[in-house]
């Protein structure tokens, strides 16, 4: 500046420094072999084996509660399973593409080489600290980048142990993990980066969007969204009930691709509602001290999850707490009839265990209703009439779709993972994860022989011959 002052914070110098570091080690090392790949893999590994109590202790106290198994079977147990398959099939992913070469471009060769892009930044949020660190960046090592994560400050004692953990098993220019409130998270976002994903809400994900347009930084962005639930008319209520309830209860519904609404046969509701609440009871005897059921994050999200019940009933919606109110911020699971499009649950993602069930008449004004709504990150149907289940999966659109399941879509290693539209953009896991933290370069290779001279002007009777050859066929 003119002054002579910096137009740059300390706090965006810091981070500028970090990831200057980590481009001169990528550009020191720009193509990383198999075998270098791999061993980071493993190690990455055997740190999440080694403190897997200690991760399991640090977000249960984030929470103020969460089931020991939820985090082992949420977010260990998939990190460890993506490992394992991306290292099972990263040698085939590669390899470079062989890709046809048309006659006009012989003699030649055309092949796609997989690149690793350079330095990836990672935005994790706070529902799922663990795995939500865990998957971009097995992806973006498998990849050969180095990486750069942001982890929530709304979970301290997981980010905390996280950035130990890593800073132990990982050189800094490696791997990177940053610390901070919300204006660490903006810096960090407007760092360039040669990728950027980011994982939240919609409202911060445009902000995202547009601090990395700035530096032109390839974004994946995974939102969120309002995921309904269509009961069909002849499934038998307790499968779609227990189903449901698994996805809507499990983290206390703390997760991007819980069932958001369920839309239920007006005919079949008082009977959803009586299986549901069946379910419920099952799943979480006796509840306010039961240690299985996950408690809200903090109490900023626990009052606007209240606030949503309050606007609802003052809205005229019945609500039924199908359990007694918890401790240690343990919302019951909570049902809320007569629903109307002027109330926060039916506009907001609720992220939270409040269940609204929205009567239809047949399965054309189900898909309507779904149809209205922003595209979400999930779709999920219950009901085993395949041509039904087809119906719906072809006149809707979603990140992802579950047929009589929910969640569990999206820790399948080889499946893509990504929302469409408001829900988010682009994908990753898996082959599709080594593909996104990829530059796909296409390569055409040719020998000494040049037959690509008949096009040189000037231009002459050859040409015109092989060009109506080419054209005319």
């Amino acid at each position: 500046m003119a002054d002579g002052t910096s137009p740059y914070s300390p706090l965006d110098t810091q981070l500028a420094e970090l990831l200057h570091c980590q481009r001169l080690a990528f550009q020191a090392a720009p193509m990383p072999a198999l075998e270098s790949r791999l061993d980071l893999l493993k190690r990455l590994r055997a740190a999440l084996v080694a403190e897997q109590e200690a991760l399991i202790d640090a977000v249960s106290r984030d929470f103020g509660n969460r089931s020991r198994d939820e985090t082992l079977f949420a977010e260990l147990l998939p990190s460890l399973q993506s490992i394992d398959h991306v290292s099972k099939h990263l040698r085939r992913w590669m390899k470079p593409s062989r890709r046809p070469l048309g006659i006009a471009f012989q003699p030649g060769s055309a092949q796609v080489l997989y690149q690793p892009l350079g330095v990836v930044g990672v935005i994790v949020p706070w529902n799922y600290p663990i795995f939500l660190a865990m998957g971009p960046l097995i992806g973006a090592l498998a990849a050969g980048n180095r990486v750069m994560i942001k982890m929530s400050e709304s979970t301290p004692a997981t980010s905390q142990l996280v950035k130990a953990l890593l800073a132990r098993t990982f050189p800094q220019d490696q791997v990177a993990v940053v610390l901070g409130e919300a204006e660490v998270g903006a810096a960090f976002s407007r760092l360039p980066f040669d990728h950027l994903l980011f994982t939240g809400a919609t409202s911060i994900g445009r902000h995202i969007l547009h601090a990395a347009a700035d530096n032109l930084t390839p974004v994946t962005l995974e939102l969120g969204g309002k995921s309904p639930a269509i009961v069909s008319a002849t499934v038998p209520l307790d499968d779609a009930a227990e189903r449901i309830a698994f996805g809507k209860t499990m983290n206390a519904g703390q997760t991007c691709v819980a069932p958001d609404y369920v839309l239920v046969p007006e005919s079949r509701l008082d009977d959803f509602v009586a299986a549901y609440r069946r379910v419920i009871n099952r799943f979480y005897p006796p509840a306010p001290a039961n240690p299985d059921y996950t408690s809200i994050i903090n109490p900023r999200q626990l009052a606007r999850l209240q606030h949503y019940i309050e606007d609802a009933q003052a809205k005229g919606a019945r609500v039924i707490p199908l359990l007694a109110e918890g401790q240690d911020r343990r919302l019951p699971p909570t049902l809320l009839l007569d629903v109307t499009d002027d109330m926060l649950v039916m506009q907001d993602e609720i992220f939270g265990p409040l269940l609204p069930v929205v009567p239809y008449r047949d399965i054309d004004e189900a898909i309507a209703q779904v149809n209205a709504r922003p595209r979400p990150l999930a779709l999920y149907y219950f009901g085993y009439d395949r041509v039904e289940q087809q119906q719906v999966l072809e006149r809707t659109h979603s990140g992802g779709a579950g047929i009589n399941e929910t969640l569990l879509h999206v820790a399948v290693c080889d499946l893509p993972f990504g929302g469409i539209g408001p829900s988010g953009m682009g994908h990753y896991h898996g082959h599709e994860g080594f593909l996104t933290f990829s530059k796909a370069k296409p390569v055409l290779r040719k020998p000494r022989f040049n037959a690509t001279r008949v096009l040189y002007p000037p231009y002459g009777t050859g040409l015109q011959k092989l060009l109506r050859k080419l054209l005319i066929r």
